[in-house]
């Protein structure tokens, strides 16, 4: 029909700004949307574990401590010269020494609010996101000291999501530099759930003075994902920092004090955030969301994840200036993921596969 083929050609014009091969714009079959993982995995795994798979390097212990409270830090993991090389990389793209593709650059609201002159510098950037195109940070992520451990989360066929490093900068007064409590998984429209994680390495030491990250133990093993909501603080709060609306305040939290090295792996499904950096220097820390490279995408309208995910889509159409000659009103949201994962994911172990639609 006209008003399909108009939708096909709005979304060939985003997939150009998002660098996308044609065939990725087709429409696959209608996936009916699970809150919680389900049984897509056909990978091997011992009958006393869910959340890891055999195979991997992880110990019997460290599976053990990872099913029961949803995370795992793995002390010294990455090397320092690798993390200052990572730290370089990231004040040459702030000062516009390098240019990424694709890269979203986000700045606190705070800065944005106080209508100041915004420094060309890495004091102006809260964070860089879907650096995938850049060979250095890039490095991170497909190292073999992370990957070694991912292969137990998510199998051998490893692709990676969502790739990050933060800046998180002292707070003006304004309790802005603060990250709610929220899930990962609220973001990713795909599954299996369980043959997701996060490898978020410390670049430098960490605290709960510089808004170390802060977890709830075993919250992953809930099972679902929960209602997410931009949370009425007086300062304002960062775009997508969106945080848990029914969170138990009885929940007791665990802070993870961390060195420059240090990484933590955790489920999609964990709660957890970070709160103010109340020192004058900035915590840094770089990360990336691995998943089973043979996942499905799925349809979240309707669902919980429907803000999350479309919100998202929003924040990457907007840098890409895609919004004012692509509306995206009328095109289904599972075409969108579609083309939002394609376009910011990487295979970096193993079989490349493909998605599945």
């Amino acid at each position: 029909c006209q008003g399909h083929k108009m939708a096909v050609a709005r979304l060939k014009t985003i997939a150009n700004h998002l660098n996308l091969s044609p065939e990725v714009v087709q429409c696959g079959p209608r996936v009916t949307a699970h809150l919680t993982s389900g049984s897509l995995s056909s990978l091997p795994t011992s009958p006393e574990f869910r959340y890891t798979v055999d195979g991997g390097a992880l110990t019997h212990e460290q599976r053990t401590f990872y099913e029961e409270n949803g995370f795992l830090v793995v002390k010294n993991l990455i090397s320092h010269d690798k993390i200052d090389a990572y730290s370089t990389r990231f004040e040459e793209i702030c000062r516009g020494e390098v240019t990424v593709p694709n890269l979203t650059i986000m700045k606190d609201i705070s800065l944005v609010k106080s209508k100041a002159t915004i420094p060309k510098d890495s004091t102006s950037v809260t964070k860089i996101q879907v650096f995938q195109e850049d060979p250095v940070l890039m490095g991170y992520c497909s190292s073999p000291e992370v990957l070694q451990y991912v292969e137990s989360f998510s199998g051998p066929n490893i692709s990676v999501f969502h790739t990050m490093l933060i800046n998180k900068p002292p707070d003006s007064g304004t309790k802005s530099s603060r990250h709610p409590l929220h899930q990962d998984m609220y973001y990713f429209p795909w599954r299996p759930i369980d043959r997701v994680v996060c490898a978020w390495t410390a670049m430098e030491h960490v605290d709960r003075s510089n808004g170390c990250l802060v977890v709830v133990p075993g919250s992953h093993r809930e099972g679902k994902i929960k209602e997410h909501g931009y949370p009425q603080w007086e300062g304002g709060v960062n775009l997508n920092y969106q945080g848990i609306l029914d969170y138990d305040e009885n929940s007791p939290p665990v802070y993870l004090e961390m060195e420059k090295g240090d990484t933590v792996f955790f489920h999609p499904l964990l709660i957890h955030g970070s709160g103010m950096n109340r020192t004058k220097g900035f915590r840094k820390a770089i990360s990336g969301h691995y998943y089973q490279t043979d996942s499905t995408i799925i349809d979240v309208a309707g669902t919980v994840q429907e803000q999350g995910i479309q919100g998202t889509i929003d924040m990457v159409l907007k840098q890409h200036k895609a919004y004012e000659d692509s509306p995206t009103a009328n095109i289904p949201l599972k075409e969108l993921s579609i083309m939002l994962v394609q376009a910011a994911s990487r295979v970096v172990r193993g079989n490349p596969g493909g998605l599945h639609y």
